[in-house]
């Protein structure tokens, strides 16, 4: 039983208040719940997709790429981009090791399926034609020479630009174009060299 003092003469009554029922509060919690989990959820496959299917971050691993990327850079890496264009001669292109699938590499395509790609104490050919590699400076040349091979259906040939320190298509091969899952596009670190990659 509940007691109400009367109002004062002269005083307007006025209404208790009454407290919000129980069920109602646990349903509001259990609905923001609900819509936080919810949330979450579509972020994370979000997330999942766009590193999946659109771009993810790396972090370089040694000095095959010198001078144009530096061991411990941060790069930006389009996955998406070869389902929309084919794979061409110069670009910077990130790939599981034929050698060791669980391995990621990145180097530079110089050989394309149907090409025949030679070395010549240390000076590119394809198909017969010099290429003139600028991004290959003379410290990182090596003057060794390779047979021409002809790049087979569906596999690419890499270099790095780093040729004399680089473990690359001279050494074990052509990359199968299975393998090859993106390319390099933006390095965002450091920030002094933020910027495309070409």
């Amino acid at each position: 039983m509940s007691l109400e003092t009367p109002p004062l003469p002269g005083e307007p009554a006025v209404a208790a208040l009454a407290a919000p029922p129980v069920a109602t509060t646990r349903t509001q919690v259990l609905k923001a719940v609900w819509e936080l989990l919810h949330d979450l959820s579509i972020a994370v496959l979000f997330c999942f997709f766009l590193i999946t299917f659109v771009a993810q971050a790396f972090r370089v691993q040694g000095t095959s790429m010198l001078p144009l990327l530096e061991d411990g850079e941060r790069i930006l890496v389009n996955k998406l981009v070869y389902r929309l264009q084919p794979i061409e001669r110069g670009d910077v292109v990130v790939f599981w090791y034929p050698k060791d699938p669980a391995v990621s590499f990145i180097k530079r395509v110089v050989g394309r399926p149907g090409d025949s790609v030679e070395i010549k104490r240390g000076a590119l050919y394809v198909n017969g034609q010099l290429v003139p590699e600028t991004y290959v400076k003379s410290q990182f040349r090596d003057g060794e020479s390779f047979e021409p091979v002809e790049v087979p259906r569906g596999y690419y040939y890499v270099l790095g630009d780093h040729r004399n320190s680089s473990n690359d298509s001279r050494s074990w091969g052509e990359v199968p174009e299975k393998y090859i899952y993106g390319k390099a596009m933006f390095r965002f670190w450091p920030l002094s060299k933020l910027g495309s990659i070409r």
